[in-house]
């Protein structure tokens, strides 16, 4: 299994995000279940069923939050080289056929936020993947379903 690279925050907040669906969710649901159940049969009783298979999707996620914990390890920000892409760094790139210049950060798991001025990216998708170890001026073709996309490294800061 790969290993990903994550914050202390952003290990802290997966952790925090699995407390919160077992110690508070999963009980909410286990209730509803006991109450639906407690309405008599069972075979006709579509209450019990849809508790049924929200707990199983709820135990899914919890498993999958589980397994990224576990791939996950904490970096220490201070022993992140500088002047190269890597994770942490908020990289500005310009698109070489269109000219767009956009921002990114490689962050790990449970960082992630596509929503700012500076999208936060995960080290393991494509354009982390052809980025990292880069510097400034070079350029990279990052693989999308789409077709690549050549871009240049415009600038680096370093966590």
């Amino acid at each position: 299994m790969e290993r990903i690279p994550t914050t202390r925050e952003g290990f802290d907040k997966l952790r925090e995000e699995i407390r919160f669906l077992e110690d508070e969710e999963m009980p909410k649901i286990a209730q509803k279940i006991a109450d639906a159940r407690a309405e008599g049969d069972l075979s006709e009783n579509a209450e019990y069923h849809g508790q049924r298979e929200a707990q199983g999707l709820l135990q899914a996620r919890i498993n999958r939050l589980k397994a990224k914990l576990s791939s996950s390890y904490i970096v220490d920000m201070a022993n992140i080289p500088k002047g190269i892409v890597a994770f942490g760094s908020v990289v500005t790139v310009k698109d070489v056929l269109d000219g767009t210049e956009e921002k990114y950060q490689f962050v790990g798991p449970g960082e992630e936020d596509y929503s700012g001025e500076i999208l936060k990216i995960l080290t393991s998708s494509p354009l982390a993947k052809a980025m990292i170890g880069k510097k400034p001026g070079e350029q990279v073709d990052v693989p999308l379903p789409k077709g690549a996309r050549k871009m240049e490294i415009v600038a680096i800061n370093d966590p």
